[in-house]
This record gives structure tokens, C-alpha cells and sequence, in this order.
């Protein structure tokens, strides 16, 4: 039985090759252009994930290297935003569809925005009734989950779907059924790897799009370092662009 270092790197480069290679080959280009289009029209990016696919949404939005008009949203806003009291943010919240309309509410969508929604299982109430939410809407949705895992599992919402059957376009983040990819004894895993290759497929979309707009001989709107001389003041003036759409909280 093998559990290295060396081994969880090897789960780990293997994937994140194959996704760029992918990425290479235009794997990614719909949902660069679709990403590409909602800017072009004034649209913002939104991001949404829970539990630890909440990761990929931070790292779409409002992080230096990343594009400024983009959006995270969490089931925290309900309080935050909403006027639910905290003893509503449990562990199982994820699961709940109700939850969806009252998030909603508190998000500031507009007509040309589009949602990039992460979840490994993709079957979560929550994340499932999101998605459905936009494309009732009209909005464009791009999915990343795990298509090994949610193939597996049974969907907790009521329409029966998954987020892989709802989004416009699915990439699949390469993690197995599980997350795990050691076994460190019997029946026993470790070496998680979705929110790795997430956060590396969330980077692959914003560097397709930035590359995109710059191809045009435009300034794409990029974040730099708020921890470097000028930093804030350059991201401010781009915020300011998108005031009332994107949130930047503690």
C-alpha cells in the first residue's frame, strides 16, 4: 500500500497535465468565449460553490491575476444579505433547495451575467437549484464537477437532475469517486484532489480570457496585488466600473 508525498504529486501532476493539455487542444474554448461574450456585453462572471468547491469561486473572483468583474456569492449571504439569523448556516444547508430562492434574491444579477458553479458531486440541493435557477433566466451556465463521482451518486434535489445535466457546458475536474486518490489502509483515503484541480481549471478560464481580450489588442481588466505599490488604486478604478455588482467582503 503506497501513500507518499511522491504519490499524492504524481495524482496530482497527472491531472493537472491532463487538463492543460486539454486546454491546449481547445477543451476549453466554449467557455472561454461564452466568458468572453458576457464581458464583451457588460456582463459580470458569477461563482458559486459550497464547502470546499467554495475554493473555486475565490479563486475566480476578486484575487490578484484575476478578473475584476466577476462576483462570489455563498450560501453565507442569506445573513450576510438576507434575513436569516447564523444558526441557519449548517453543515447540511448545502443540500437544501429551499435555500436557493432567498440566495438568490440577494445576488445582483443582471441581464448578461453568466454563473460558473464548482461542486465535486454536483447533486447538492443548493448547488443544483442554482444552476436551474439561471437558465430559467436565460443566463449561460458552465459546470465544474466530477463526472466520475456524480455519475454514482443520487441528486438531492427535487427535479431529480445534476448539475452536469443543467449547465450549458461541463468540465469535469478529474477527481475520482470519492475525492480521495491514496489509500492509506483498508478502505481508509486521503490525497483529496478536486479543489486542486478546481482552483487550476478556475486559473485556465481566466487566463483563456485575459489571452482572449489582449489577442484584441485590449487591456483585459485584471486585478494586480492590492500588497504592491499602486495596487489599490489600479483595482479601484476598474471596481468602479462594476459598482453594485461585485462584492469584495472581508
Amino acid at each position: 500500500m503506497s501513500a507518499t508525498p511522491n504519490d499524492l504529486l504524481h495524482e496530482s501532476t497527472t491531472r493537472l497535465e491532463r487538463l492543460a493539455a486539454d486546454a491546449e487542444a481547445g477543451a476549453l474554448d466554449a467557455a472561454i468565449t461564452v466568458l468572453v461574450d458576457a464581458l464583451d456585453s457588460g456582463g459580470v462572471l458569477h461563482a458559486f460553490g459550497t464547502g470546499h468547491s467554495e475554493a473555486f469561486a475565490m479563486e475566480i473572483a476578486g484575487r490578484a491575476g484575476g478578473l475584476i468583474p466577476t462576483n462570489r456569492f455563498s450560501l453565507r449571504d442569506i445573513v450576510m444579505h438576507g434575513d436569516r439569523e447564523v444558526d441557519v448556516l449548517t453543515g447540511s444547508l448545502e443540500r437544501e433547495p429551499w435555500v436557493v430562492d432567498e440566495l438568490m434574491a440577494t445576488v445582483p444579477v443582471h441581464e448578461h451575467d453568466v454563473f460558473l458553479i464548482a461542486s465535486n458531486s454536483g447533486v447538492n440541493g443548493s448547488i443544483v437549484g442554482t444552476a436551474l435557477w439561471a437558465k430559467e433566466r436565460g443566463h449561460r451556465v458552465i459546470a465544474v464537477t466530477s463526472l466520475a463521482h456524480t455519475a454514482r451518486v443520487e441528486p438531492k434535489h427535487p427535479s431529480g437532475k445534476r448539475l452536469s445535466e443543467v449547465a450549458d457546458i461541463v468540465i469535469d475536474n478529474l477527481a475520482p469517486y470519492g475525492d480521495a486518490t491514496l489509500e492509506v489502509a483498508d478502505s481508509v483515503g486521503a490525497g483529496a484532489i478536486s479543489s486542486i484541480t478546481a482552483a487550476f481549471i478556475a486559473q485556465l478560464l481566466t487566463l483563456g480570457v485575459a489571452r482572449t481580450i489582449a489577442a484584441r489588442g485590449e487591456t483585459p481588466p485584471m486585478y494586480i496585488s492590492a500588497n504592491i505599490p499602486g495596487g489599490d488604486d489600479h483595482n479601484s478604478v476598474l471596481e468602479d466600473r462594476y459598482r453594485g455588482r461585485i462584492r469584495r467582503g472581508a
